[in-house]
């Protein structure tokens, strides 16, 4: 335990030093998510995330804010007449590229990677719903007040196929799409 918190310390500390600011905090919010793509026939699904962020300032405007994060999505399926919800939950890891003014608005940007951790899906002649791994492109804007307390909104769009099936009425070459708001705290150890 003892050499994982030192590695741990290490780490932050060496990360810091090629930053002119770091920060870290936690970061939690409302998903709304749907399929896009394929013949699936959908309404959005209301979910959440929750988790944390590590931001990397270089000079005022740029940063780069990696994120790990737990994240509830799927959608509203029309299942034989009536609505079924798909849930999928993933360990979400975007990687964002930061610009944010002075006046403390920002634009993001980057590559997201999903991790299925567990589905839960009402149709059970499909096995294997969803891939382990989801690919995806974000981008979002947002407020950051000087002291880290922030808000920003989020469009997540999938790059790849969640549809891990054959056999079935349903195409399985639908994407994610997810809206995400979210409140976050970057408590700042190095200015």
């Amino acid at each position: 335990m003892k050499k994982l918190l030192f590695a741990a310390v290490l780490f932050v500390s060496v990360q810091s030093a090629f930053a002119q600011s770091f920060s870290i905090g936690p970061k939690a919010g409302l998903n709304i998510s749907n399929y896009t793509g394929g013949n699936i026939e959908s309404n959005a699904l209301v979910g959440y995330h929750l988790g944390g962020i590590l931001n990397y300032g270089f000079g005022k405007v740029f940063s780069i804010q990696p994120e790990v994060l737990f994240s509830t999505q799927g959608a509203k399926v029309d299942n034989a007449g009536s609505k079924s919800e798909f849930k999928i939950s993933y360990v979400t890891v975007p990687v964002m590229l930061k610009f944010k003014t002075n006046g403390g608005f920002y634009f993001e940007f980057g590559p997201q990677a999903g991790f299925r951790t567990s589905s839960n899906i009402p149709d059970q002649t499909i096995n294997n719903f969803a891939k382990n791994l989801d690919l995806a492109a974000a981008a979002g804007i947002g407020y950051q007040s000087p002291i880290g307390l922030g808000v920003g909104v989020r469009y997540v769009a999938g790059l790849s196929k969640v549809g891990d099936f054959s056999g079935h009425s349903i195409d399985p070459d639908f994407k994610n799409s997810v809206i995400q708001a979210s409140l976050f705290w970057a408590i700042p150890l190095v200015k």
